[in-house]
């Protein structure tokens, strides 16, 4: 039986858009404590998403959490000497925490343009269901799909 879930701390509310979903995804931006400059590349971002889109940048921002956080994802387990993959639902905790991720991951990895660029492009992708972001999800998705014959052995 697992463990019960630890309380984590909560991060404060950024501080122009007043988003604690937002100023969690500021300290996976974050590279080597640098929290204000993480601010800013979010901050330039949003500010380039408003401008292109004409609409709230913080709506497309939960709106693209939303279409990247997977619900279903493959768990390796140790069955009779065998390693089977077997499909589980994503808590909501860790849905948030992935889609997080690969959109900081996606944004990161095209080079050549402004970090806040790229991060404002992977946002709007992903938001529209596109996207390097979105792609990785559609493949966690598969992957616990063509692994339903295995969902017997979930625990």
């Amino acid at each position: 039986m697992r463990r019960p879930v630890k309380k984590q701390p909560k991060p404060k509310a950024d501080s122009i858009y007043d988003s604690v979903r937002l100023a969690k995804f500021t300290n996976y931006i974050m590279l080597d404590g640098k929290k204000t400059i993480a601010q800013r590349i979010v901050h330039q971002a949003f500010a380039e998403i408003k401008e292109r889109t004409k609409k709230d940048p913080l709506e497309i921002f939960e709106t693209a959490l939303h279409n990247v956080g997977p619900t279903m994802e493959v768990r390796s387990r140790r069955v009779g000497g065998a390693n089977y993959q077997i499909p589980r639902e994503v808590r909501p905790e860790r849905r948030d925490q992935l889609a997080m991720r690969w959109i900081t991951d996606a944004a990161r990895s095209g080079k050549g343009r402004a970090i806040h660029l790229r991060l404002a492009d992977e946002i709007i992708a992903a938001s529209k269901e596109e996207g390097a972001a979105f792609t990785k999800r559609e493949n966690t998705h598969k992957m616990a799909d063509a692994n339903k014959a295995f969902a017997h052995f979930a625990w």
